[in-house]
Formats: structure tokens, sequence, C-alpha cells
């Protein structure tokens, strides 16, 4: 299957400084994904480059085969068959829910375009809010709208800046699903930037991990979580705490909780000293293992409760719990390991 954007070893620079450094990735057709990291590692810059709104310093951007940009040399916006979601939604407050839809499809015959409205506000189900205005709907409702003008072209990627970011947390949740289901069933290649990995995980099909201007690593979500290959990437994805270990054998580490056995996520020498990555489900509360552990605090989040435990040399880490496991702070726990993947980093 051919790649609908291919970004190879991409630089960007603003002001005369680089702001992304030799970046290269690949989205097949109809694939989700999306760019995660902090506030001003450089994914914005890169959606924006891609959609063609900057320049690249280096490197080339295709689209479907197509180069569209390579250094300081672009095609425009408007000639990428691009469209492109921001965070301020931009409707047309004078246009109706149908004319903001049918702005982007100028040139078509008006019957192919009705159609087109028809179709999108059905998906969405918004039916029999087509003559209304942007200031008679909701948040979500203009998030909606402001999706699916941007599909209405049925454009070949499109690129989604943070569009959820003003909606409170139980309908972000709610919108991230709509839109994949939406995007899915209109197989439209998509690419979200968002400094929200649970966003993330709900939305795309692959992952990149950004940090200082550099793509850490680009990959499934649960390899992302559970195979992470750099320290910022297992601190960035989801939560955990690094612990001493000595590398004892090819599948054996020593830790402070016992021997530990499994793959090693790379190979060092016998006696080399690590850091193993622990998640808080890698631990289970088991009353009958000779190991214990202080609760230290804990936090209640309904059907589990999320406990920082603190082991005899004063090491910190997290277990996640069945909520009807309920100890206070100060109780000592019996706790075991089960760690599928053992992940670790020299010292």
């Amino acid at each position: 299957m051919q790649n609908q954007l291919e970004v190879t070893d991409l630089s960007i620079q603003l002001g005369g400084k680089t702001i992304v450094h030799g970046v290269s990735l690949a989205l097949q057709s109809g694939e989700l994904a999306c760019l995660v990291g902090p506030s001003g590692c450089g994914k914005t810059t890169l959606l924006r480059t891609i959609a063609g709104f900057e320049q690249p310093a280096t490197g080339v951007v295709r689209l479907h085969g197509k180069k569209v940009a390579e250094a300081y040399n672009s095609a425009p916006p408007e000639n990428r068959g691009i469209g492109m979601v921001f965070q301020d939604l931009a409707l047309f407050p004078h246009l109706t829910v149908a004319g903001n839809i049918a702005f982007g499809m100028h040139g078509q015959p008006r019957t192919a375009i009705n159609r087109r409205i028809d179709e999108l506000l059905e998906l969405v189900g918004m039916s029999t809010l087509r003559d209304c205005y942007p200031h008679q709907l909701s948040g979500g409702q203009q998030q909606r709208i402001a999706l699916i003008r941007a599909m209405a072209p049925r454009p070949a990627l499109l690129l989604l800046d943070e569009p959820f970011s003003s909606q409170d947390m139980e309908r972000r949740e709610q919108l991230v699903q709509e839109v994949r289901t939406i995007l899915n069933k209109d197989g439209i290649t998509a690419m979200l930037v968002t400094h929200d990995q649970h966003e993330a995980f709900a939305f795309a099909d692959s992952i990149g991990v950004m940090n200082e201007g550099q793509l850490l690593q680009w990959d499934s979500a649960f390899d992302l979580y559970h195979r992470p290959r750099s320290r910022f990437v297992a601190g960035f994805i989801g939560q955990g705490v690094l612990i001493n270990a000595q590398v004892l054998d090819k599948q054996t580490l020593q830790t402070e909780l016992g021997e530990i056995y499994g793959e090693l996520s790379q190979q060092l020498p016998p006696g080399s000293k690590v850091e193993l990555l622990i998640r808080p489900d890698d631990i289970i509360h088991d009353d009958q293992s000779p190991i214990y552990a202080r609760v230290a605090a804990r936090l209640f989040r309904g059907a589990s409760h999320l406990y920082t435990l603190e082991l005899n040399n004063g090491t910190r880490v997290l277990c996640l719990a069945p909520s009807h496991h309920n100890h206070q702070t100060g109780e000592q726990i019996g706790i075991r390991l089960s760690l599928a993947h053992l992940v670790i980093f020299p010292c």
C-alpha cells in the first residue's frame, strides 16, 4: 500500500533557530496518527510545515508519492489537497451550518455540494441543524461542524491542531471517539497534534513522541507504553518509576524486589548497573507475598486505587489495585511483580 504521507529527514527553522531536527515518518492511506509531546517541542510547527504554512530547511514532504515540499521550495497550502482543523474552530459566523460546510467545495456542482453536506450532517447526527448559525450551536456541535467542513472536499490528508483543547474532559473523550469513527467511516488519513497522551491513545493507530524538536519514537500506543526506547518516552507516556537493578544474565535482573526474569529490552554484560521501568500495573497487591511495602499515599479512582508504596530502602513505586483492596496510609501490604517486558536503561 502506498503511503499517503511521507516526511523524510525534515528540519525546520524559524527566526534563524532550528525548531524541528531531521524528522522522518510515514502514514498509509486511511491511517490515523498523532504527535504528542510537551509544549514547545515542535509538533505544531511540523504539522504546519506538512500543511504548507511553514517552509522546511532540509528534507522532503510527499503526499501520495508526490513531492510537495523541500528546502525552501514548497507548494502552497491550497494546492496540497489537505484539510486542517485549528484549535479556535474558525467557523464563519455569518454563514449557516450548510454554508460553512460548503465553503471549501467551491467550483463543484450545487447538487454534488448539497449531497455532500447532507451526507456529512447525517454522519454526525446534525441533519436538523442545516440552517442554523454557529452562535446557535453548542461547543461540541461547532466542533463537529468544523471537522466535517474540513472533510467536505475529501482531502488527501486531514490535520488537526489540538482541536479538543477547549472542551471539558468528559466532552473531549466523547469527541475524540466521534471524530475517530467519522474519519474511519470516510476513509480519511489524518494526523492529530495534542499534548494529552490519553487523547492520543483513543484516537491514533500510530503515535509519535516529540521532545526538543526531535521525534524520539514513532510506534503503536502499546509499544510506547510497554517498550519505550528512551527515558523521556518512558516518563512521558503513562505513569511509572525507575528502580535500581543489576544484570545477572541475559534474562535475569537483581532488584530490591528480588530477582526478576524475562526478556531484557537491551542486552548488557552481567554486572551492569541499570534502571528498570516499573508501571503501576506491574505491581500486584498480594497478601500472600513475602514482600511488603508501606502505603505512603493513595488516590481513589472509583474502580481502582492508585497506591504510592514505599519499599524498605525508601524507594517509592506505584501500584494499581481494585478499589475493594482498601488500605490506609501507613499500612504494610503484600506485593509481587508481574512484568511482561523488562525495560532497562544503563546507569
